[in-house]
């Protein structure tokens, strides 16, 4: 019975592994690499470049004419005997049919059809803008889970280093232990250390596998890969951040960013549809050529004519105000957002100046310090130099300054990529 047992723990053991391998297909990529591939594969930013194709096509409509219309009429299939002969349409159908046909043309007047071009084509414009900001969205989002995936390994990793220094102490301290040279409790205390670093490497785990959902939807790969960054990138360069000039990003925002020019270009087609509304009060002209076969004093009678509405009680005066509001709405519109963007600019521009300072803060050997002083510790430790309640304390420090130095790294990098979003200006 227990070989049984064994052979299926162990069955059980090999498929679990298989089944580990299968998930993990590790791809291993640096930011560069990662965002090559989330911009040629992403299934939304595929979808939504066809907005620019669906505007295109209604330029295309927009420059079409009008189809003419062709109506037959008072056509009769039956012979009446009392009806009078007429000569035959062809061979001897007809003598004593009745048809009549008019063909007509809608002329749109007052140049209604170049200025709903010109509608149409600022549609196209802003449909452009649209995706920008659009892929200017998705941009950021993808970028801040990049880093917040660098962040994650970097601390997973820190934990892993000092929960395997503390497995390798356990295991010493175990066998002292069990030959009574150690108290209990101290081994205790340091299995309590252990727990706290397998809770916080299994909550990092956690969050790493958040990201990895999303990384891996957004730039399209197997529900079963498992993605790693290098840290190339994590750190970005940040050496000109001292020269930005203010001034030159807020005009860089209101100029360049999409959402900006969507409102700029909104004004521009208010403008359009104020004077198509304008034409709409001169009436279109329907020009048509009439057949009309043994209803008249002739047996075949050809006219021309046309139609037009008479403007007596609706010249359009309605849409014409409601588009010179829009116009005046716009303006509107368009002040409001000039002060929020440069409100926005000069906010990221003020947290990305203190996260620098911060980060600068660090020195440059302050990291492999902390490790060197760390080994200190716990060669120290090991030969009863220092005791445990010192060593824990200064694992504690060392963890929570590691901690500090990464999120400065972290929110480093993510505030300068927020400036460079909200000034839709690239900085170096």
């Amino acid at each position: 019975m227990k070989r049984i047992i064994i052979t299926l723990l162990a069955f059980v053991s090999c498929k679990g592994f298989a089944q580990a391998a299968a998930i993990n297909d590790t791809i291993v990529l640096s930011r560069t690499q990662a965002e090559a591939l989330f911009l040629e594969k992403n299934i939304a930013i595929i979808s939504e470049k066809l907005n620019i194709e669906i505007a295109d096509a209604q330029v295309i409509q927009a420059k079409l004419w009008p189809n003419p219309t062709l109506t037959i009429g008072e056509l009769n299939l039956w012979h009446n005997a009392t009806a009078q002969e007429v000569p035959p349409l062809w061979g001897n159908f007809g003598k004593t049919s009745q048809v009549t046909a008019e063909l007509e043309q809608l002329v749109q007047t007052a140049g209604k059809r170049k200025k709903m071009i010109a509608m149409e084509k600022v549609g196209v414009d802003i449909a452009k803008e649209y995706f920008k900001t659009f892929l200017r969205n998705l941009k950021i989002e993808f970028r801040g889970n990049l880093t917040d995936l660098q962040y994650t390994q970097a601390q997973e990793a820190v934990y892993k280093k000092q929960l395997s220094s503390m497995q390798t102490m356990l295991k010493g301290y175990g066998n002292q232990v069990t030959q009574g040279n150690i108290g209990r409790g101290e081994y205790i205390r340091l299995q309590a250390s252990e727990l706290q670093f397998l809770k916080e490497i299994a909550d990092l785990r956690k969050e790493n596998n958040s990201l990895q959902k999303e990384l891996k939807v957004l730039m399209n790969l197997p529900p079963t890969s498992f993605v790693k960054l290098t840290d190339e990138g994590f750190v970005p360069e940040n050496k000109n951040i001292e020269n930005i000039n203010l001034g030159n990003l807020m005009a860089s925002a209101i100029e360049n960013r999409p959402d900006m020019r969507v409102i700029k270009l909104g004004n521009d087609y208010n403008d359009h549809k104020y004077k198509y509304e304008k034409a709409m009060r001169t009436p279109d002209v329907t020009l048509g050529i009439s057949y009309d076969r043994g209803a008249s004093t002739m047996n075949d009678f050809v006219g021309l004519g046309f139609a037009l509405d008479l403007p007596f009680f609706s010249r359009n005066q309605g849409n014409i105000k409601a588009a010179k509001l829009a116009i005046e709405q716009g303006k509107l519109l368009t002040q409001e957002k000039t002060i929020s963007v440069q409100s926005e600019v000069l906010q990221a521009y003020q947290d990305l100046i203190v996260t620098k300072k911060l980060y600068d803060s660090v020195e440059a050997n302050y990291e492999s310090d902390l490790d060197k002083l760390l080994e200190s510790y716990r060669k120290n430790f090991l030969q009863r130099n220092t005791s445990m309640l010192e060593y824990l304390d200064f694992v504690d420090a060392y963890l929570d300054n590691k901690s500090i130095v990464l999120n400065s790294k972290k929110d480093l990098n993510k505030n300068l990529e927020e400036l460079r979003y909200i000034s839709g200006q690239q900085i170096n």
